[in-house]
């Protein structure tokens, strides 16, 4: 077993940013209702951009606040002359259309890629940046050394954050994607070499549904634990094998714990895609 330490990746893309000249312009992040999580989220973003030096500028919203108003008060926000790019913490409350809202947002401040232009820009191979998931799935195969060509690939959980991006961006790449939505049959998940979960349901994967040399890249966040459950394996991580020219054993099962897996690396990616279009702004 090999735990994935996100964090060092994270910390490894902070450094490169620090290399490089600090955007002038602000970075907007929106805060609707008080959710204790999606304040956390927050803070987390706001403390690696402070780290940076980033002009980094919160604006809360009650959870009243009508959909017409918060559009106007983002759109505001985004069209701020010296504004560089613009986060809207998700979920919004139910009562609020989040693509009414996402969709004000400029591409070229579309830290997130979460606006349909941003989006549609992405799955034609336009956009300049990637969306963050996908980023950081791209990141750690990078570092352990994996081979997709090669690979089946199983994507559990269709949503528009982390499975529906990073199944159209594994197309082409993997030899094999199976795609998992509610309902579907999970035997056929020890085929895949290679596991991508962004549920949101804590322990809904277990080892023992599992290829014994799987490796699983988890994005599930349910009150602090992940979609796989390792409690059942050594929390300890072993000495790195070399296996792989990451240095990482890949046999048996390794894996993105939660916290300090897929998290930190989101953070530093979307800072990442902050300065790119910081840049390309100039």
């Amino acid at each position: 077993m090999a735990i994935i330490n996100g964090k060092q990746i994270a910390e490894n893309i902070l450094e490169k940013l620090k290399a490089q000249p600090k955007p002038k312009n602000f970075l907007a992040a929106v805060l609707v209702d008080d959710d204790e999580a999606s304040k956390s989220f927050i803070k987390q973003k706001e403390k690696a951009a402070k780290e940076l030096g980033i002009d980094f500028r919160l604006y809360e919203f009650p959870e009243t606040v009508k959909n017409d108003e918060l559009r106007e008060e983002v759109l505001k926000i985004a069209n701020h002359r010296t504004c560089g790019g613009i986060i809207v913490q998700l979920p919004l409350p139910e009562h609020v259309k989040k693509h009414y809202i996402l969709n004000v947002i400029p591409r070229e401040k579309d830290v997130d890629v979460l606006g349909e232009r941003t989006l549609g820009a992405f799955y034609t191979g336009r956009n300049p940046v990637l969306p963050p998931a996908v980023g950081t799935l791209q990141d750690i195969l990078l570092v352990i050394g994996y081979t997709l060509s090669t690979s089946k690939v199983a994507v559990v959980g269709l949503g528009f954050l982390v499975g529906k991006p990073i199944s159209v961006w594994l197309q082409g790449k993997a030899k094999e994607i199976i795609l998992f939505d509610e309902g579907s049959d999970f035997l056929l998940l020890k085929e895949a070499n290679l596991v991508i979960s962004g549920v949101g349901k804590a322990g809904i994967i277990k080892p023992d549904m599992l290829n014994e040399e799987a490796v699983v890249i988890d994005f599930g966040y349910d009150n602090g634990k992940g979609d796989f459950d390792s409690s059942s394996l050594d929390p300890k991580p072993q000495t790195p094998r070399r296996a792989s020219p990451s240095g990482f054993s890949l046999n048996p099962i390794s894996y993105t714990p939660t916290p300090h897996g897929t998290g930190p690396i989101l953070v530093a990616k979307l800072l990442e895609n902050f300065y790119k279009l910081c840049e390309i702004a100039k």
